[in-house]
This record gives C-alpha cells, structure tokens and sequence, in this order.
C-alpha cells in the first residue's frame, strides 16, 4: 500500500469534502430550487458537518492505526506482561500523539537503566574473575612450590620436611576455606537454602562463638567481652536460624580480629527494640575509610589486603553476613571511624 504523509491524507480529505460539498449543495438547490433559502442552509451545515466529522476521522484513524500504531504496539507489548496483551487497545479519545510520546520516553528510561545496570554488572563479573583468579591463584602456587622443593631433595631433610608439608596444609585449606565460602554465596544468592527459624538465646551462642574464636584473640591479645548491661546469667532471645547466625557473628567477630589493634577489644551488645532485638559486634581497631564503605560488602572486597591475606581471610565474610541478614528479612549497617575502630550493626526479630 501506498504511504502517504499526514499532509497529503488532510489535502485529499479537503478535495473530498469540497468535491462532496459541492455535489450536495447542487442537489439541495435542484430539488427545492431555493424555495427555502434558509432551511437549505441549515441542512447543508448539518450535513457537511457530519460528512465532515466522518472522513476526518478515517483519515486520523488511517494515519493513527497505519503509522503510529505499530510503533505503540511495539513498545506497548515490551512493558505489559503477556497474560495482559489481549487487552492491548489504543483509545482514540486519548491524546494518542502526547501517549505515544510518554511511552516512547518511559521506554527509553527504562531500557538506559537496564544498559547501566548490565555495564555495572559486566563490571562487575570482570572483577570477580579477577578476585576468584588472584585468591586461588597465591595458594596454588605456594603449594606447587613447597611440592617441587620436597621432590628435589628436601623430603630426606627432617630440619624442613614437616615445615613445608605443614604450610602445604595451610594452603590447602585456605583454598577449600574460599571454595565452601563461595559455594555458601551461590546458595544464599539463588534462594537455595532454606532458613530453619527457631528461637533460642543468642547470648549463650555469641558464648560459643567467643570460645570457638578465643585461641585466634589471644595470638593478637585481643579481649572478647559483653557489653556492661550483660552478666553472665544474662539470656535474650531471637526467631532466627540458629546456625547461620552463629555464621554471621563469626564472621564478624573474626572479621574485628583480623583488623583490629593489637592489645585492642572486641564487644558485643545485645539492645530490646520493641519487635527487634539489635546487635551489635564493636571493636576499636583500624576502622573504615569512607572510600571503602560503598564497596564494602563485595564478594572478595578487602579494605586491608595485605593483612587479610595474612589473616587467611577469603574475602568473603562479610558478603556472606549481609546475604544471610538480608534472607531474615533484616538489614546490617556500619559505623565506623578511620583509627578509631568499627561497629556493625544488625536486627533480628525478637524472640
């Protein structure tokens, strides 16, 4: 079919009213022979208006339905689910011109959101690979050295034997430390864990998490305590999944250890918020530059590499915390003071 500019149809629409109008007035004048001069008129307006009315009205719907329409179509389907396109119908009575125009908008938002957000995210694939590469990588190569130097002739030395077959080890589990870690995110990330709530006293388990964590604190001469308000008969209880929370604190408290000052401390505090309970792990150690704060809960993120790497931290840690907080349907925040130490703070519901 032929395509016709909006200028063109309007042109043709006038001959053809013209045409129409011309041929109608004859009419009228031959059939009453202007013996109503008056009630001819008033006829021939109402008749040109609704002839008028009705081919201008093809002619919109021709342009509209022709030209525009397939462009809305388009884009329309794009944002309405499929289970509601069967309802897809353009108005007429609508500003159909000024829609199109807010569509056509809302679209082109919509679609440069998703492009950053996929640049962030090709950004951001790029950077883990990296990461995954660089902390397998340094263990991988210190075992294949410690190998190589036993089978060149250091097996038969009992001075140096054991110390590279001990750092072997370590290296060893440091790459199945990162391994587990990852494997946790990818299931805590794809919904695949299901959390088991119950209510228990989380005191009792921060006890555990100190004694687990008791022998790593000496070696830096760390305290592990309680805030003041808690004794040791002290209970509070919260509904949550005993074991992934007993993660979180771990991770946190060991995360205060690896950062903090030696001879320093490490708090935890327990405080009631009508339907929450909040906690709290406090240290007074290096604390968090601002610059690092945004970044703070990536996967492999480190605000120290050289000293988390020593620590034999995964760099997943706190990437862990958040996802596991945020499965309660809770959210953990930091506070935090460059040579002054930090405070992660989050809520679980009360028990």
């Amino acid at each position: 079919m032929k395509s016709f500019s909006p200028n063109n149809l309007l042109f043709s629409g006038a001959i053809a009213i013209t045409v129409i109008f011309a041929s109608i007035y004859g009419f009228l004048i031959w059939w009453w022979q202007i013996n109503s001069y008056l009630l001819l008129v008033y006829i021939a307006v109402i008749i040109i208006f609704c002839i008028s009315y009705i081919v201008f009205q093809f002619i919109l719907k021709r342009y509209i339905y022709d030209r525009i329409r397939p462009i809305y179509k388009n884009i329309h389907n794009l944002k309405v689910p499929k289970e509601t396109k069967k309802n897809n119908h353009i108005d007429l009575n609508q500003d159909i011109i000024e829609k199109v125009n807010e569509d056509v908008s809302e679209w082109a938002d919509q679609h440069n959101k998703e492009i950053e957000e996929l640049k962030k995210m090709e950004i951001y694939r790029r950077e883990f690979l990296g990461n995954v590469s660089h902390e397998l990588k340094t263990p991988i190569f210190n075992v294949q050295g410690y190998i190589l130097t036993l089978l060149g002739g250091a097996l038969k030395d009992p001075k140096v034997n054991r110390e590279y077959l001990e750092k072997t080890e370590q290296n060893i589990d440091r790459m199945i430390h990162i391994i587990k870690d990852l494997e946790i995110i990818s299931h805590l990330e794809s919904g695949e864990i299901d959390l088991n709530i119950t209510m228990f006293d989380i005191v009792a388990l921060s006890r555990e998490v100190f004694d687990f964590l008791e022998i790593k604190a000496k070696r830096r001469n760390i305290r592990l305590d309680f805030h003041k308000s808690l004794d040791s008969g002290s209970q509070v209880f919260v509904m949550a999944d005993r074991e992934k929370i007993r993660q979180v604190l771990t991770n946190l408290v060991e995360n205060s250890i690896n950062y903090g000052n030696y001879g320093g401390r490490t708090k935890l505090s327990f405080y009631d918020m009508d339907e929450n309970i909040l906690c709290e792990v406090s240290d007074n150690g290096i604390g968090i530059e601002s610059k690092d704060m945004p970044r703070l809960f990536e996967r492999f993120y480190r605000v120290d590499k050289s000293r988390s790497r020593n620590q034999g931290g995964s760099g997943l840690g706190l990437a862990i915390v958040k996802h596991i907080i945020e499965s309660h349907k809770q959210t953990i925040h930091v506070r935090t003071s460059p040579g002054v130490g930090s405070t992660f703070s989050f809520t679980l519901k009360k028990g």
